[in-house]
């Protein structure tokens, strides 16, 4: 993994008094912030897989009501959601053991990168741009999941909700990567699946571009700058490559 700097404390606080670079009259980006789940990796398909197993071990259904209010929150939230509308006993971090489990049955033979991801790591090499990892996934999991398909060492750092006061949709995760990442939150491109996290992005006051997936399509996507099909959109290259 390539090496960052080490964040202290005061999230968000020294990136705004970064100067922000521009030619002309555009600003140009200085760093990209990746979310993982379902927008590097394809692990919203295998969170779909884990929690219908996960209910079917207590009779139930999973339920799309239920999946829409989880994605994109970090594990206590999202494990809370479930607990609350399904009325369960177990703790979250019971619920967490369990998935994990089930999880790692499937990731050898299921873990994919999402269209587009290694091209545009390629594109961040060739152009020296830094860029990093902001998940609501759990350090383990992220660090295991990036390793399988090649990633995690193509990131400067992971940045997960454990590194923050508090997780999507607070802009914690975001301003602090801007910080680690040394440049101003405005010069931030955000690249995000979710509803939650895009969110996440706009209250940072990072320029966010949403890519949805099957799972997070039907979603609201308010603040982006605009939406993105994959990460192969050339937008996404143009944005990097001219500012806005």
């Amino acid at each position: 993994m390539l090496v960052g700097k080490d964040m202290n404390n005061d999230i968000g606080v020294e990136a705004d008094k970064l100067s922000t670079e521009s030619e002309g009259s555009r600003r140009i980006l200085g760093a990209v912030a990746f979310d993982m789940d379902g927008l590097m990796l394809n692990t919203e398909d295998l969170y779909q897989i884990v929690s219908q197993t996960l209910m079917q071990r207590r009779g139930k259904v999973y339920r799309e009501e239920v999946r829409s209010q989880m994605i994109g929150l970090p594990a206590p939230e999202a494990f809370g959601v479930l607990i609350r509308e399904e009325s369960m006993t177990e703790t979250w971090q019971e619920l967490q053991r369990e998935t994990d489990e089930i999880f790692d049955d499937l990731l050898e033979t299921h873990l994919q990168a999402m269209p587009g991801l290694h091209e545009l790591l390629d594109h961040l090499d060739q152009k020296k741009i830094r860029r990093c990892v902001a998940t609501s996934s759990t350090p383990t999991f992220a660090h295991k999941a990036l390793g399988l398909v090649g990633a995690l060492e193509r990131v400067d750092f992971v940045m997960t909700a454990q590194d923050v006061p508090r997780g999507k949709p607070h802009p914690d995760i975001y301003l602090a990567s801007a910080k680690r990442l040394e440049v101003p939150i405005e010069r931030l491109l955000v690249l995000e699946d979710s509803p939650t996290g895009t969110k996440a992005g706009v209250s940072a006051g990072a320029y966010v571009v949403s890519v949805p997936n099957e799972h997070t399509k039907h979603g609201s996507f308010d603040g982006c700058r605009w939406i993105a099909n994959t990460l192969c959109d050339p937008r996404i290259y143009d944005v990097l490559q001219s500012g806005y």
